[in-house]
């Protein structure tokens, strides 16, 4: 009799057993990303988004902070916002100083004169902020070249997020107004609060014998064509 007892028991451990080990929590009806589908009249397991759908953190409703452009588009330099999306203040131009000296002056140089470290050792020259061409951009340009790139320079959407590229167009402007051929970096602790426009009261602008600011240089082309038409004259 306990036999009988026993192995009933051992039956009913044994089924009770087997039937937990069943994979269905493993196996289930699932459908993988973009697997084909019978149930879809389109084939596809996977859906199409709604219309309108938007993914958090993506609404991107303001054109002009998210493209630099009034109406997103970026053929002429018409097309881009001539002052920035959001105020700018100290703190703002700090934070575009250590995006700055982190991304971009690798290739620009802590000073923005084109004359970065990997410039030093024999890639292309980059830009300089301080040539008229590049000064007279509007603002949502540089935002475009940053996000996009040009030429040479790729883009840095995914390293520099949107207000970051305001905050190095902020420091870089803070450069043109206040570095034009300055020995240092710009010491923004020392800097008035910054507006569209550029720097209120620049405080500080040094002359440098290594670098020549552009008008300067402008100046110097020009007496010395003045002399050169003089000493023409005289002959």
């Amino acid at each position: 009799m306990l036999r009988v007892k026993l192995s009933i028991l051992c039956v009913f451990c044994g089924l009770f057993i087997f039937n937990a080990c069943r994979q269905d929590m493993a196996d289930q009806p699932a459908y993988r990303p973009l697997q084909e589908s019978d149930f879809f009249a389109d084939g596809q397991a996977s859906r199409p988004l709604i219309p309108g759908t938007v993914a958090r953190g993506q609404l991107r409703d303001d054109v002009q902070l998210y493209t630099g452009t009034y109406t997103g588009k970026r053929e002429k330099d018409t097309d881009f916002i001539t002052s920035f999306p959001f105020p700018i203040d100290k703190a703002v131009v700090k934070r575009g100083q250590e995006r700055f000296n982190i991304y971009c002056s690798p290739c620009h140089g802590q000073l923005g004169n084109g004359n970065g470290m990997i410039v030093q050792r024999g890639f292309k020259k980059a830009a300089s902020f301080y040539e008229e061409r590049v000064r007279n951009k509007p603002l949502g340009y540089y935002y475009d070249v940053i996000t996009n790139g040009f030429g040479a320079m790729a883009g840095y959407s995914a390293q520099v997020n949107v207000r970051d590229r305001w905050a190095i167009i902020s420091y870089i402007k803070a450069l043109q107004e206040t570095q034009s051929g300055a020995e240092d970096p710009l010491k923004v602790d020392t800097m008035t609060d910054f507006t569209p426009g550029g720097l209120v009261d620049p405080t500080k602008k040094v002359s440098s014998s290594s670098e020549v600011a552009p008008k300067q240089e402008h100046k110097a082309e020009e007496k010395k064509a003045e002399e050169k038409s003089e000493g023409g004259q005289s002959k």
